[in-house]
């Protein structure tokens, strides 16, 4: 990957100290991750069952890695040159494709959401390759190990496209392993090895930034959902309280992941010694359940809007529970990554959900929706409150050491 000090025409201009803002271009190109993290969550309610789940969540991770790739390449290269903005509007064109094709996306325009996908994948690390100078081969030689690597994930992908049924669903499976193994495997290539860590230099305050924003974008999308749902109601005390819970729940994630969270993130990655190593961990791949619970979370607020009263069938079950679940183990490693430690209160949360889906399906749906909210108020407010007093210590031994945290 594009190191820290070698840099070509089109990447942005290194400086001592200096944080790279994050670009209008890349603001503007995260508008079509709106669209496709709403659809997700459209798509996982209309299809909740096993298989569906099962799909949505290949879909849910061809949508975050596409994203984050995209968020690497822009940490190198300088949105505010035209050659790279016309690669952003290209991608944003790319990224409309794939939206638009993830409800039938396993039925009549599988071969649409492929083209796009491998289309986006290969062709901006192309423009990447293109970008680095001939003179820096060690640089060249990773973008053409990630080249490789993408290239043989999107012959599975086109091949799912083209298949039908099942095999569409192991192909694209196949591809996702080759795409998410990568990384870990600093894209090793017979004859020219792995990338080196140190090739993997990022400007960390520019990473946490994007990251924050595409939990800004799935956040945002749960309040459009709720709001959109409420509005089409006719308002009585029960569904009311369901809006009102759903609002707040919001909030709560809101809380637990910037209040302390994101700014530590930020600050920890700008003074890491490895940078690369730390945005693969903490940005690349723990963000996804942060981001996956969310989604689902979303989708419980829309169940409980529209059917608030009676017993909570098994999807609002499902996921009431498993959203906040999903955020909160997230969250928890998110912060051991970047702190060192375990989160305490994050650790109660979890175990409390966990104990709450033993009886949540003899509450209803209302009711599972005020419990939850709750869970996620006191982790918010306990985490809050003893990093502030400095009391309360929690520790974990992790290898050599224990690890301690004030919360």
């Amino acid at each position: 990957m594009a190191g820290g000090d070698q840099r070509g025409a089109l990447f942005r201009p290194t400086l001592p100290n200096h944080h790279s803002r994050v670009t209008n271009a890349e603001l503007f190109f995260d508008l079509v991750f709106v669209f496709a993290v709403t659809q997700i969550s459209h798509t996982l309610l209309g299809r909740f069952t096993p298989l569906g789940a099962l799909q949505v969540t290949l879909l849910f991770l061809g949508v975050w890695w596409v994203w984050v790739y995209t968020t690497w390449i822009t940490n190198w290269l300088d949105p505010e040159l035209t050659p790279v903005r016309v690669l952003l509007f290209l991608l944003m064109l790319g990224g409309l494709v794939l939206s638009t094709s993830i409800p039938q996306a396993f039925e009549s325009r599988g071969i649409w959401f492929a083209i796009a996908y491998a289309a986006m994948q290969v062709g901006r690390t192309i423009f990447l390759l293109v970008s680095i100078p001939r003179t820096q081969s060690s640089i060249r030689m990773n973008a053409v190990r990630i080249l490789v690597w993408l290239s043989t994930s999107a012959v599975f992908w086109i091949g799912g496209g083209l298949a039908q049924g099942q095999s569409r669903l192991w192909l694209w499976m196949v591809a996702l392993v080759i795409e998410y193994l990568s990384p870990a495997a600093r894209f090793w290539v017979p004859k020219y090895g792995m990338s080196s860590i140190e090739d993997w230099a990022v400007e960390g305050g520019h990473m946490a930034e994007r990251c924050a924003g595409f939990i800004i974008i799935a956040l945002g999308e749960s309040i459009v959902v709720t709001g959109a749902t409420f509005a089409d109601l006719s308002w009585t005390a029960d569904n009311v309280t369901a809006f009102v819970s759903a609002f707040i729940g919001s909030i709560a994630m809101w809380w637990i992941y910037f209040h302390k969270g994101a700014e530590a993130g930020s600050e920890r990655i700008s003074k890491s010694s490895a940078p690369g190593r730390l945005a693969r961990l903490a940005y690349t791949y723990l963000h996804m359940p942060i981001v996956a619970g969310i989604i689902v979370g979303a989708v419980a607020d829309e169940l409980v809007l529209n059917h608030p009263a009676g017993h909570s069938d098994a999807k609002t079950v499902l996921s009431a529970i498993g959203g906040p679940l999903l955020f909160l183990i997230g969250t928890i490693l998110f912060k051991h990554a970047i702190r060192g430690w375990l989160q305490l209160s994050h650790g109660v949360g979890i175990v409390a959900l966990a104990i709450l889906a033993w009886f949540a399906s003899d509450l209803s749906p209302l009711m599972l929706s005020i419990v939850t909210t709750a869970i996620l108020i006191v982790v918010a407010v306990w985490e809050t409150v003893s990093l502030q007093s400095g009391a309360g210590t929690f520790s974990s031994e992790v290898g050599a050491g224990s690890r301690k945290e004030n919360a």
